[in-house]
């Protein structure tokens, strides 16, 4: 287990439309770059929800796995929360088995939006996963997060935020090539163009992960949800017993981290 990944966003929107955008199986996969599907599967009563979710980003090579989750909408202070664990299901995932947590506190005009979650590493090993993955998997969140944000406060779907993002990158590279290409006889202006296109700053109105905190604010200190006692390990075994699909037959993954003792007065509001 490594350094937590922490993310947090400001949100505008009510906070129904936000609980629906992330706790919407359909809608969630619409704007988190770690998915491209989530589905309920059939869950026994009293059981913590279950899923099942799938990354397609490597061509030929789904990441899949299952998990089971638990949310509680209505809270005395008015927020809201919910925690999840999951175990993968696919050699190729580099995240073997987790855990973490979604807290929605409002905040004057405003809802504090934010996550905690760590995990095992799975094929990458511990060495690379610090070094490259857990950075890059931060950072897809923290995008993520911003892009649910453009999202729900100004109305740019998610699909089109992702077409805008893609445009913007292809012209910073054609930039740099033709810089590189066309300048080269004169270096100075060819690094000068190359820094212009790179250092441009990006229009308001795609994601960017800078614009979320990548660390709890000062005096604020997170909690692992009560409800994340719910979402145990034995839990998530039942449903890779039970899931149809590759969890069937795939081998357990390494135990997911143990969440940090849940805090009795749960988070403050700050």
């Amino acid at each position: 287990m490594g350094t937590g990944i922490y993310v947090e966003t400001l949100v505008a929107a009510p906070m129904d439309r936000l609980w629906h955008a992330t706790q919407d199986p359909g809608a969630h996969a619409s704007w988190d770059l770690r998915f491209s599907s989530i589905t309920h599967l059939p869950t026994p009563p009293g059981e913590p929800q279950r899923f099942r979710y799938d990354n397609r980003t490597v061509p030929l090579a789904p990441m899949t796995g299952v998990g089971v989750s638990r949310g509680e909408r209505h809270r005395p202070d008015g927020s809201c929360t919910s925690a999840l664990r999951f175990s993968a299901d696919s050699r190729l995932s580099p995240i073997a088995s987790g855990d973490g947590y979604w807290r929605y506190v409002p905040d004057g005009d405003h809802i504090r939006f934010f996550t905690g979650y760590d995990y095992v590493p799975g094929w990458q090993g511990r060495a690379l996963d610090r070094a490259v993955v857990r950075p890059l998997i931060g950072w897809m969140t923290a995008w993520s997060f911003d892009r649910l944000r453009l999202w729900l406060d100004h109305g740019l779907a998610p699909a089109d935020a992702l077409r805008r993002t893609v445009v913007v990158w292809a012209l910073r590279v054609a930039l740099v090539v033709a810089a590189v290409v066309l300048l080269s006889p004169v270096p100075l202006a060819a690094v000068a163009a190359v820094l212009l296109a790179i250092g441009v700053p990006s229009p308001v109105r795609i994601p960017r992960a800078r614009r979320c905190l990548r660390r709890p604010r000062p005096g604020h200190r997170p909690s692992v949800p009560r409800i994340a006692a719910d979402v145990d390990e034995a839990a998530l075994q039942r449903v890779r017993r039970d899931a149809p699909g590759p969890s069937a037959s795939a081998p357990a993954p390494a135990p997911a981290p143990a969440p940090a003792p849940a805090d009795p007065t749960e988070e403050p509001r700050s």
